[in-house]
């Protein structure tokens, strides 16, 4: 790019600095040369968040060249434009001011630009710094290292102040004693050491120090905004010197005092010359914490000490420090582990028992239980216990019923015994007896037994006291399972009779139910027991029971679950939640008693589906099933009984009704009549006999008769005679013999067989009604009349009582009709009066 610079003459001899910048010719002035500018700040390390001065000052008369022009000068903090004030100064010198009210930054560069006939260069820099004062060391301490008797300091530096600042440990002491120590008056203060880095502690060398003496010692923090010390140590570096431990070389018990043993040990070489003060500390595996032993003479080197437990493993260390000052102790001595020797077993053991008859034998089964005797009482590691009958005697041992390492027994004694004795033995002995009396349990129970958690590992169990003077309680306690089983060592004794309390703590865990019994023990029964259950701590149950669908109607559903398993309650279950909606998010809800196995939801909507989930809940939470999804039906149970009765009664009559209708011909006839067709009847081609025979000559044949329709059937009188000349009498055919009635104006019914009724029934069917010329005896009608064709209108003759409308003339086109007129009209055959 295009480079800028400064005329020649503004290059004085004793500009010799110059920085390049991009794009340009930078030329860099120091404040106090004889240059052309100069920048000068108030101080160039401040309080972080104080306002910071500057000036910028261009001599002309040093830069020939820049009197032809206009000078302007600008200011920048790193990249940042800061505005100015410039005026005009002494000299024909061109002076800027600038002023930053807070400077809130830990370091920057404040840029002096100069801009002269277009061009713009930077002429002067100054670099601020901004800060806090040196934070105040605390916690200084230090150790006397006896290796090398060099003074270890240490401390905690304070908060950062963002300035450099140098950390320096001093001291100081009697020059006159030891001249080459430092000291504080009347001579400078001598440097004790200087930490490396950013490190808290340094090592004074011995040279510097006065041992049995008093020194002064601190820490000096500073940079340029001030000086910060310490709180001031004033010891004598013996009282802080940390010595090596003491090396324990026996232990070993004393017999004539069984509880005590006697300890040796050896100080170290460094401090062997020095007046000590030593703790002994021991404790066994068992116990918690350690027990200590103060104020030991450590230039002794034995120690007697007494109150431990008979054959019992204790590990034993020890430490020392100097027995004039309170200085530190050395670190514990490694460890070394003894074990006490052992005696026989003291005190009473805990039973308890539980008697049935064994049946005809005689015998009475026991079942013995006790409880191991406690560490101070063991007096060692029990090898045993024994059953007897009897206590022990000098010269004479009782029989031994039960010889077992376990702390239970199962054994058979003669009916009536009541006293067994029960002892413990180890190494060194055995116990004194303790007596059993097998008491009957027939006595009083109490009032109120209840439990409470202490914590999530133990119980508080509270009862009623009896009004009768009890002498001790048995508490049992049982984990509630699933499975079968059974804790022979969740019990205990409680001894003191007035007690109204006792905790249980061995074998408790949380989220598991416990049966807990109680049982009074008298002077002469056993209470019959009273029964809780507790929690020693509540959760929400592993999981729900899942639901089964047990039936389902139009409105109601009837859902069972299975319980949960009692070790997945995690508490005891208060109630059981059902939950139900339907495909638009109708939610409701029933809270389920926890006794209960099963539930009806009612109310529900016909054919809608519904997604159902169950909730069991404890006092500490609740968790959700599964889903379960469900549709109701449309038609209720007695609804579908009823449809199908329905259905099924209508097929059997059905069926009935078929079966009448194929073998019953009545029925069928009273339902659907047997009417012949007479056009597709034989009869209606049939033409009398007397018709087919030749004609006489010139005779011409007559026309077929005419039908009015107020007379009926007409024929012309010649043809009429010539018929009836031309039938010889008994030219008919036997068979079918007309019918014919003829009344008045010759109306008249005729019927022809031989045709019969339906499926060859042998009855006379009537077709057909016609009419005759000829006279007819008065109160005649045709005989037999099965039933009247309703194929033509007709009336009831005068004389027959039923007949109405007549018809006016039979159809011309039925041959058979004529012939049966023709006929009926001479001789009318077969009439009976109606």
């Amino acid at each position: 790019g295009k480079r800028h610079s400064f005329p020649p003459s503004c290059l004085g001899t004793e500009m010799a600095l110059s920085l390049p910048c991009p794009g340009c010719d930078a030329f860099f002035l120091s404040a106090g040369t004889l240059g052309c500018a100069s920048v000068v700040v108030g101080s160039p390390v401040v309080p972080l968040g104080s306002p910071v001065t500057a000036s910028c000052t261009i001599r002309s008369e040093l830069c020939r060249g820049l009197e032809r022009g206009n000078v302007r000068i600008t200011w920048m903090l790193d990249n940042e434009p800061m505005a100015g004030s410039q005026r005009r100064g002494a000299g024909g010198t061109e002076v800027s001011n600038l002023t930053l009210p807070q400077f809130n930054r830990t370091q920057a560069k404040l840029w002096c630009w100069l801009e002269w006939n277009g061009t713009k260069q930077r002429v002067g820099v100054a670099e601020i710094r901004a800060g806090y004062p040196p934070a105040k060391p605390f916690n200084l301490s230090c150790v006397l290292n006896l290796s090398d008797y060099g003074l270890t300091c240490q401390w905690e530096r304070g908060a950062d102040s963002h300035l450099p600042t140098s950390v320096t440990l001093k001291c100081a002491g009697d020059s006159q004693a030891h001249p080459s120590c430092c000291h504080r008056s009347r001579a400078p203060v001598v440097t004790g050491c200087t930490p490396q880095g950013d490190h808290s502690h340094c090592t004074v060398p011995r040279r510097l120090l006065q041992l049995y003496r008093q020194m002064e010692i601190w820490v000096s923090a500073t940079n340029a905004l001030g000086t910060t010390e310490s709180e001031h140590l004033y010891i004598d570096p013996m009282d802080v010197a940390k010595l090596d431990p003491p090396a324990l070389q026996s232990i070993q018990s004393i017999p004539f005092q069984t509880d005590c043993i006697a300890l040796a040990w050896e100080m170290a070489q460094s401090s062997a010359h020095m007046e000590l003060q030593c703790e002994l500390r021991y404790r066994a595996a068992e116990d918690p914490a350690w027990a200590l032993v103060p104020n030991i003479d450590g230039q002794a080197g034995t120690l007697q000490h007494c109150g431990f437990l008979f054959g019992t493993q204790y590990r034993f260390q020890m430490r020392c420090r100097r027995s004039s000052a309170r200085g530190y102790w050395s670190e514990w001595s490694p460890g070394r582990n003894y074990t006490t020797h052992e005696k026989a077993p003291s005190g009473k053991l805990d039973a308890w028992w539980s008697t049935r008859s064994a049946g005809a034998g005689g015998r009475l089964e026991v079942q013995l239980r006790w409880k191991a005797p406690q560490r101070q009482e063991a007096n060692g590691r029990v090898l045993g216990y024994r059953v007897t009958l009897g206590p022990r005697r000098r010269g004479r041992d009782p029989p031994t019923i039960c010889n077992t390492t376990h702390t239970q027994c199962n054994f058979s004694v003669p009916v009536g015994t009541r006293r067994v004795y029960l002892s413990a033995y180890n190494t060194a002995g055995e116990s004194a007896a303790t007596e059993v009396i097998l008491l009957e349990r027939k006595g009083q129970p109490l009032a109120r037994l209840w439990a409470v958690p202490r914590n999530k590992r133990s119980l508080w169990v509270h009862w009623e006291a009896p009004r009768a003077l009890v002498a001790a309680y048995i508490l049992e306690w049982q984990r509630v399972s699933s499975e079968p089983g059974y804790c022979s060592a969740c019990w205990q004794m409680e001894r003191d009779g007035a007690a109204t309390a006792s905790l249980i703590q061995d074998g408790i865990e949380p989220f598991q139910r416990y049966n807990i019994s109680l049982y009074p023990i008298y002077m002469d029964a056993i209470g019959v027991p009273v029964h809780t259950a507790a929690y020693s701590k509540q959760k929400a149950p592993s999981y729900a029971p899942k639901l089964h669908l047990k039936s389902i109607s139009k409105t109601d559903a009837e859902l069972c679950w299975d319980p949960v398993p009692v070790e997945m309650q995690n508490g005891f279950i208060t109630s059981y939640t059902i939950f139900w909606a339907n495909s638009t998010a109708e939610v409701s809800s029933a809270a389920v008693n926890p006794s209960l196995g099963s539930f009806v939801i009612q109310e529900l909507k016909p054919s809608t589906l519904y997604k159902v989930h169950i909730m069991a809940s404890t006092a500490a939470g609740g968790t959700n099933g599964t889903s379960l999804t469900l549709v109701t039906m449309v038609l209720d149970e007695i609804e579908i009984q009823f449809l199908f009765l329905t259905l099924g009664l209508i097929f059997v009559l059905l069926i009935l009704l078929l079966i009448c209708f194929q073998k019953n011909g009545r029925v069928k006839k009273q339902f659907w009549p047997s009417v012949p067709d007479p056009a597709n009847s034989s009869l209606g081609k049939w033409v009398p006999v007397d018709l087919q025979q030749v004609r006489p000559e010139g005779l011409l044949p007559c026309p077929e008769p005419g039908w009015d329709g107020n007379r009926g059937r007409r024929e012309h009188p010649s043809c009429a005679a010539q018929r009836r000349g031309a039938e010889p009498a008994g030219t008919f055919p036997a068979a079918p013999q007309p019918y014919l009635q003829q009344e008045g104006r010759g109306w008249g019914w005729g019927a022809a067989g031989p045709p019969r009724g339906p499926a060859g029934s042998g009855e006379t069917v009537q077709y057909g009604r016609v009419v005759g010329e000829g006279p007819v005896p008065p109160r005649l009608c045709p005989s037999p009349r099965p039933y009247q064709n309703l194929w033509f209108r007709w009336a009831a003759p005068r004389g027959c009582p039923g007949e109405r409308d007549r018809p006016e003339e039979p159809p011309a086109s039925f041959p058979l009709l004529q012939g049966l007129r023709i006929g009926g009209a001479e001789e009318p055959h077969d009439s009976r009066a109606c």
